[in-house]
């Protein structure tokens, strides 16, 4: 790749963010049950993957010697657990609809826990720095364009908006530990990008419609509203389809997640925060700052 290496962001802790979660309504993404789901489904995910992450970074934590890397770190496990919260209420809100939230949950730890257990600390760092990298891109795609999460309900656009501010933060931070202590082989590194990838993408179509059978759709529901809703995010035109450049540089040898710009409209979202206090104000700017 050889490009210049951008300015790491500090990640910034913030903490009593109230989204007024309780407040959304059932198909919050402009009434659509498909793409509600879907995200949801990623939600779900989010609290404790996080902590996972979490553990992943800190079975190299004593190893690590660079004071700036160190506080990083730190910020890094504090913003993670933030964001666990956060997903917990709407974890919450999707139980109050009766959707199996724990039975996910319960094989995703599975899955988790056999992983740190059994595999080793490289496979898992190098795990979480690919899914850093993932949910960072993830987050500038769905905020580049206005018209994406155009009709998304304001709140839930403020809680991702938040996330994605934070994961512009620390996008880093994992990589940076992969690569000072971590001792992660190139081929470990490109390969769990690729099975993160699949799991993710996989495990979410599934979660959202196992929801919508929980709501009550039959199966030619389900295929008519797969059929139509998976091209919003992997068709040719897709929301998703847009990082692919991006997402690919992970598999270039001398590849730095900062050497990706931040998100456009970052300072936006930051000044909007610092003036007002308040997230969801916070949020609707940064998504107004989006491109036509």
């Amino acid at each position: 790749m050889n490009a210049p290496l951008k300015t790491t962001v500090q990640p910034v802790v913030r903490t009593n963010l109230d989204f007024k979660l309780d407040e959304i309504p059932r198909f919050w993404f402009g009434g659509d049950p498909f793409l509600t789901r879907m995200f949801d489904a990623l939600s779900l995910t989010f609290p404790d993957g996080e902590r996972y992450f979490i553990q992943s970074v800190r079975l190299f934590r004593d190893q690590i010697t660079d004071p700036e890397l160190q506080k990083r770190v730190a910020d890094f496990i504090r913003q993670e657990a933030q964001h666990g919260i956060a997903h917990d209420k709407m974890n919450d809100m999707m139980r109050k609809q009766n959707m199996p939230v724990d039975q996910f949950i319960t094989r995703l730890n599975k899955m988790m826990g056999y992983d740190l257990k059994h595999r080793s600390a490289q496979f898992n760092i190098a795990v979480t720095a690919a899914a850093e990298h993932l949910t960072a891109l993830m987050a500038e795609t769905f905020y580049a364009y206005k018209d994406t999460l155009k009709e998304a309900h304001p709140y839930v656009r403020a809680l991702f908006a938040w996330h994605a501010i934070e994961e512009m933060e620390h996008r880093d931070v994992a990589f940076d530990v992969m690569k000072q202590v971590g001792d992660v082989p190139e081929n470990l590194r490109k390969f769990t990008l690729a099975w993160t990838s699949v799991l993710m993408i996989g495990f979410t179509i599934y979660r959202a419609n196992v929801m919508l059978k929980h709501d009550g759709f039959t199966p030619r529901q389900l295929l008519q509203m797969n059929i139509r809703g998976l091209p919003w995010f992997f068709g040719k035109k897709g929301k998703l389809t847009r990082m692919g450049r991006q997402y690919r540089d992970w598999f270039k040898k001398d590849f730095h997640p900062s050497q990706h710009p931040v998100i456009a409209q970052y300072d936006v979202w930051l000044k909007t925060l610092a003036e007002t206090g308040d997230p969801i104000q916070a949020g609707e700017a940064f998504w107004q700052a989006a491109k036509d």
